[in-house]
């Protein structure tokens, strides 16, 4: 009888406990809230954009007020999985045969500035004693194209909200002085449009960035860095895919080597949507719904983040990481011009 008894309560907790897409429901509006906020403000100041700051209200908003627990699985789901829901998005609104039409002349210079974004996160990483997690975010933040990149490897590498929340502020942060400084220094080098188009879209992070310095540089530059940045976003397939497996053959050593669990598989949708959109299955409507989808998902994603980021576990870091943030970008910005150079498409 006593039994019985004890374990009714939690045979009715189980029938009646509202399913996990209802739980999610406080965090979701709560994150929804601040992405409204930010997207307004990204649209008033669209050098920052509406991913910075939703990560930076979020950021003040769970750090000043303490968060309801009943909020907590809602945002976790936006920071995890609404995140790769943009990812997909922004496959749908991605021309493969543009972008290799046009990004053919860049593919050299945005294969060696890769690999030199991410050598150069791990060594000097290394050498400032940043966490691998972190250093890695930064390096592919860098080297491929900010935000959408670290959105693309945080979940594979099962990087910490504090982590992904300082990569994407390092790099927003030299995305802003890239804007400034890239078309006095191409004036200065006499670089063609061209030349600073290649250079813009392989050493410039985000794609407001990219634009406001390609356009203010000259019309054609403009049109160049942008598509070139977009041949640069294609870069997140192969390098999440080689994280993944990087991945399961660190687990291998634990007994875990099971590649189906790290395996990004919205990455695959990704490249499936992408695929629809070049073949014109999409039509000439929905890719710009997708894109525009894929930009707000990511703004909802990252006022989750914010809201799970510690600010004083942050503060702990440290300057290393921006310090890094700066090395590897001024490595990347150097590289770039470098090939260009021995390619003489100055």
């Amino acid at each position: 009888m006593d039994i019985e008894t004890s374990q009714q309560p939690t045979a009715v907790a189980k029938v009646l406990a509202p399913p996990s897409c209802v739980n999610n429901l406080p965090g979701i509006g709560a994150c929804l809230g601040i992405a409204l906020v930010a997207a307004w403000l990204g649209a008033w100041l669209p050098l920052i954009g509406g991913a910075v700051f939703a990560i930076l209200l979020g950021i003040l908003v769970g750090n000043i007020w303490r968060m309801a627990p009943v909020t907590k699985p809602g945002i976790t789901f936006c920071s995890k999985k609404v995140l790769q829901a943009a990812i997909v998005a922004l496959g749908g609104g991605l021309s493969l045969g543009q972008v290799w039409h046009t990004g053919r002349e860049s593919l050299v210079v945005m294969l060696v500035t890769l690999s030199t974004a991410l050598l150069a996160a791990f060594l000097i990483g290394k050498l400032m004693r940043v966490h691998p997690t972190l250093a890695t975010l930064v390096g592919v933040g860098t080297g491929i194209c900010g935000g959408s990149a670290i959105a693309a490897v945080a979940p594979i590498i099962q990087a910490e909200d504090d982590d992904i929340a300082f990569a994407i502020s390092t790099v927003f942060l030299f995305n802003v002085v890239a804007v400034v400084v890239f078309p006095l220094v191409g004036h200065l080098l006499h670089l063609s449009d061209t030349g600073f188009g290649i250079w813009a879209g392989t050493a410039i992070n985000d794609t407001s960035s990219v634009v406001a310095a390609g356009y203010s540089y000259s019309q054609h530059a403009g049109e160049y860095a942008t598509i070139t940045k977009l041949a640069r976003t294609t870069m997140i397939v192969p390098i999440s895919l080689a994280f993944a497996v990087l991945m399961a053959r660190k687990a291998k050593g634990t007994g875990h080597y099971q590649l189906t669990k790290v395996f990004p598989w919205f990455i695959l949708a990704f490249l499936g949507a992408a695929i629809l959109n070049t073949l014109g299955v999409l039509g000439p409507v929905v890719p710009g719904w997708c894109n525009t989808a894929g930009k707000f998902l990511i703004v909802i994603a990252l006022a989750g983040v914010g809201l799970g980021t510690n600010l004083r576990a942050m503060l702990k870091t440290g300057p290393r990481p921006i310090l890094l943030g700066l090395a590897v970008w001024a490595v990347v910005a150097l590289t770039s011009l470098g090939i260009q150079a021995l390619a003489s498409q100055w």
